[in-house]
């Protein structure tokens, strides 16, 4: 990827965050509904045990831990998107001073 332009790579990167980006919101976004869903699922009992008993599980864990890795690769991305902004505005600062020294 390192041939193609900085926006290209920008524009490619970013397409990727934003899908990372939704994907992660979706998880975090469903966390409250899919901890009822599973405490309904328990049937009738006090809503602190069923909360405890959801919260304790394995498939609770795994949930979590697939949410946190889903907001990391959308944060990843995002700072790529950053270093590659880095990278331009330097090669801009880089090429205007070159221009600076031909004109002495």
């Amino acid at each position: 990827m390192s041939n193609e332009r900085l926006s290209e790579q920008y524009r490619i990167i970013a397409k990727q965050w934003v899908s990372a980006d939704a994907a992660a919101h979706l998880l975090e976004e469903c966390k409250t509904p899919t901890l009822s869903q599973k405490m309904l699922a328990l049937g009738e009992m006090p809503v602190s045990k069923a909360e405890m008993i959801v919260k304790a599980s394995d498939e609770w864990h795994d949930y979590i831990k697939v949410m946190v890795a889903a907001r990391e690769r959308a944060n990843l991305l995002k700072v790529q998107c950053k270093y590659i902004d880095m990278q331009s505005h330097e090669q801009q600062s880089h090429e205007a001073s070159k221009r600076a020294e031909m004109r002495l």
